[in-house]
């Protein structure tokens, strides 16, 4: 399950984990608090902050190229782009810092701030390996020809499926950067999935956009976000040559952050070179000059 859905709204799992995790944090730091010292609910809440602040900053540096001609889209944190460990290591270093200033916040403070961290990274942890080991649905869709087709016949390679709508501002809003990822990456396999929608409104949307996108399917009963556990729109999902779910992108995707999200099947490619050949860490030279 990659979100959790109440009626219309739906919440990523992973921020779900984080708004959880600040919350537990907060309840622990007050509960010490009580039997001596100070209450940490407004540091916890401003290292959260920092934290996600030196996140993105991070991710910012390591994906410069893509914002260096527009430097605005630095602020747009609606494509997701945080890099982890800057931000854990800008929260551990604020929480010393106020835990030196003020002695009665040390000890609340670092129980509050641990019992969250565990919490988040436990189950962030466990949330990952049960997402990256679930498969390609077996699941037939529709193509532009209304003929249908396997959604595993496009297994094989690299898989990046985007589950969108025409009605969606966001999926529109990152249309333009699948269509140039597609281009530039023809070793990898990308597939539109049409949630819910016919044939016709689409076609339509695709030219008055001047969109030329291949491999369109049409999934008009959401079997394939209900399948990934997905309703929200865009999901973008990352499949590996086996069929194996590498990574979720849950919103709107920019340049950078598609980037980011690219890299596990350069990681997987690696993983998988290693498997192919595991003696390649462990050989010995056989020769004096070696």
């Amino acid at each position: 399950m990659l979100t959790l859905t109440i009626g219309s709204f739906a919440l990523a799992i992973h921020h779900l984990l984080l708004i959880l995790a600040l919350a537990l944090a907060t309840l622990v730091g007050w509960q010490v608090a009580k039997r001596g010292g100070e209450n940490p609910e407004s540091v916890l809440f401003g290292l959260f902050l920092l934290g996600l602040l030196v996140a993105r900053i991070g991710f910012v540096l390591a994906f410069w190229q893509h914002f260096q001609n527009s430097p605005l889209k630095m602020l747009d944190l609606r494509d997701g782009g945080f890099m982890l460990w800057p931000g854990l290591l800008a929260v551990i270093a604020g929480a010393v810092f106020w835990g030196w200033r003020r002695v009665d916040l040390r000890r609340p403070l670092a129980w509050g701030l641990s019992s969250g961290l565990v919490f988040w990274l436990l189950a962030s942890f466990s949330s990952s390996l049960y997402e990256q080991g679930t498969r390609l649905p077996e699941i037939a869709l529709r193509n532009a020809s209304g003929e249908s087709v396997q959604l595993s016949s496009y297994q094989g390679g690299p898989l990046v499926i985007n589950l969108w709508a025409t009605w969606c501002p966001p999926c529109r809003r990152e249309m333009p950067v699948l269509q140039n990822a597609q281009k530039q990456n023809q070793e990898v396999t990308f597939l539109f999935v049409n949630q819910g929608e016919s044939m016709q409104s689409v076609s339509t949307f695709l030219e008055t956009q001047g969109l030329n996108l291949s491999n369109v399917l049409f999934d008009s009963g959401g079997q394939l976000a209900q399948e990934v556990g997905s309703m929200a729109l865009p999901t973008t999902l990352f499949y590996s040559a086996e069929g194996r779910l590498l990574r979720s992108h849950l919103g709107e995707l920019s340049d950078a952050s598609l980037a980011q999200a690219m890299e596990s099947f350069d990681k997987e490619h690696s993983k998988s070179a290693q498997q192919a050949d595991p003696a390649r860490n462990t050989r010995t030279c056989q020769t004096a000059n070696c």
